[in-house]
């Protein structure tokens, strides 16, 4: 019997925009048995309603947009994550109820602003 469950390592790093909002997810690195639920906190601080995204970065590859929300409430779904856009507790955490080996990824939190956006003179940094 040397079957050994399969581990998932997931990497979380901040990720923040300018104009003074920000996000705050769970940092390091965190590896769970297959199988098991995910959770990845993602807070945030904006004083209007931000767009809500979550990017996962495959090894190898680039990043790439896997769910968003654009108003309090909205629910982000795809390939079995999950995000609630929970403006009351200023929350966007990631969920998934059964990890596979396949979701070992840098997953990232990011919003943007569309009231800073739309603003007159609004700087965007490249």
């Amino acid at each position: 019997m040397n079957a050994s469950p399969c581990l998932v390592t997931v990497m979380l790093l901040i990720f923040e925009w300018t104009h003074g909002e920000s996000v705050t997810q769970t940092e390091g690195q965190v590896t769970i048995s297959e199988g098991s639920f995910l959770t990845i906190n993602c807070t945030y601080s904006s004083s209007g309603y931000p767009n809500l995204f979550w990017y996962v970065q495959y090894p190898g590859e680039g990043p790439q947009l896997l769910l968003k929300a654009m108003k309090a409430n909205d629910i982000g779904s795809e390939k079995g994550f999950e995000a609630i856009y929970k403006k009351e507790t200023t929350s966007f955490h990631l969920e998934k109820t059964s990890v596979q080996e396949s979701d070992s990824a840098v997953y990232y939190c990011a919003l943007s602003d569309t009231v800073a956006e739309t603003a007159g003179g609004a700087e965007h940094k490249h």
